[in-house]
């Protein structure tokens, strides 16, 4: 049985179908990118799965367990991890302080918010930063981070509910693309290590390309491709969708 299961997931919004009947399939241990233009559906998609939005009719099961129209903290609570397009890392608090507020939340602590913090889950935070790369910055505040960095904090504070799906929405948007690739290559790695499903959205195409095992193209909320990527990228319909012609994907799009 697949982690994740999307069945005929559906949204409009004043009569717009943002998402059409969309279902597909997401095992453990996959890494598998949601793309398409601007407007295909894939907020949408994500916050559906997520407990943003409630779907207008169709169903998400995580592990065979129904969770369709749980709110965002209940479905955080089952075993499913985010990470956002602007970044969520707190910019008043160190790095080790963002991670061990995280940890608070998923352990029902931030009622102890006034008690010292600072000692509460030092070491699982830290283990937390060791996995991201950002153990030796600990102490530094998150305000004067690089912009990868700060990617690298979110994903440690993403893995703080040590979750069963990870949903990442434009993992590398506004990164170098050395920074890309060193992200992805991470998130990979985590991937492997924890057995745990990434569903990601994304607009470079170098890095859906060299690091999904599986992709799936939406276009006006619904589904037009889903294959492994060197079958999508010879699909036709994938090529006149980006680009209006029969060309080829190149690099970053």
């Amino acid at each position: 049985m697949s982690l994740l299961q999307v069945q005929q997931l559906s949204k409009s919004f004043g009569g717009v179908a943002a998402l059409e009947d969309l279902s597909f399939a997401l095992p453990a241990g996959q890494m598998l990118a949601l793309i398409g233009p601007n407007g295909a559906g894939k907020s949408t998609c994500f916050n559906l799965i997520n407990g943003q939005l409630r779907p207008d009719r169709g169903e998400v099961l995580l592990d065979g367990q129904s969770i369709t129209g749980l709110d965002a903290r209940r479905i955080w609570r089952r075993g499913v991890g985010r990470t956002f397009q602007v970044s969520a890392a707190f910019s008043s608090m160190t790095v080790l302080q963002s991670v061990q507020a995280a940890l608070l939340s998923h352990h029902r602590r931030l009622w102890q918010l006034w008690r010292p913090a600072d000692s509460q889950f030092r070491q699982e935070a830290m283990d937390l930063l060791d996995q991201v790369g950002m153990a030796a910055q600990a102490q530094r505040a998150c305000a004067v981070l690089a912009y990868g960095d700060i990617k690298r904090v979110e994903l440690a504070m993403a893995l703080s509910n040590a979750p069963r799906l990870l949903l990442m929405d434009e993992p590398t948007a506004g990164m170098a693309a050395q920074e890309r690739q060193a992200l992805m290559a991470l998130t990979r790695r985590l991937v492997n290590e924890r057995g745990i499903a990434v569903l990601f959205t994304e607009h470079s195409m170098d890095v859906v390309f060299a690091h999904a095992d599986r992709i799936l193209v939406l276009a006006r909320g619904q589904l037009v491709a889903d294959g492994a990527p060197a079958a999508v990228r010879a699909d036709a319909r994938v090529r006149e969708l980006y680009f209006g012609t029969g060309a080829s994907f190149g690099g970053a799009a």
